[in-house]
């Protein structure tokens, strides 16, 4: 079927086509911050608690249990990942600098930046140099 296409169409049908990309890569990025701040958060309370109350790693085994059952469908809520969460949130006590940059950046990064790098101020370097450069997760462990 040949249809006319009115004069301006291949034009609108473009900029609309970038704006929709546009909208899904700033909604991608908003959910990755939000979700990056909420582990922050979980790790935050985990690690205060544990310091207060004394409580063991096992205690990160029965919550990582108790949250998969309450939300069976989320990823991400593995004692392996809570104890992520716990040594995210003792890396970066600045709530502050956790919202500026580290979550601009996916949670794998976030883990290796973690792993492989002790000190804060290097920490925070790479962290910086991969949200400014766009490294991806290959990338910031090379340059590392």
């Amino acid at each position: 079927m040949n249809e006319l296409v009115p004069a301006g169409y291949a034009d609108l049908l473009s900029a609309l086509k970038e704006r929709i990309k546009s909208a899904q890569i700033r909604a991608a990025l908003a959910v990755n911050s939000e979700l990056i701040r909420l582990y922050w958060s979980i790790g935050r309370e985990i690690l205060e608690r544990q310091q207060a109350e004394g409580w063991g790693a096992k205690v990160i085994e029965r919550l990582a249990r108790d949250l998969q059952v309450a939300f069976p469908k989320m990823q991400g809520l593995s004692p392996r990942n809570l104890k992520y969460m716990r040594s995210f949130a003792e890396a970066w006590g600045d709530d502050g600098i956790v919202q500026r940059v580290v979550a601009q950046l996916p949670w794998g990064q976030n883990i290796s930046l973690i792993e492989k790098i002790k000190d804060n101020p290097t920490r925070l370097w790479y962290a910086q140099k991969a949200v400014q450069n766009g490294w991806s997760h290959a990338i910031l462990e090379h340059q590392i």
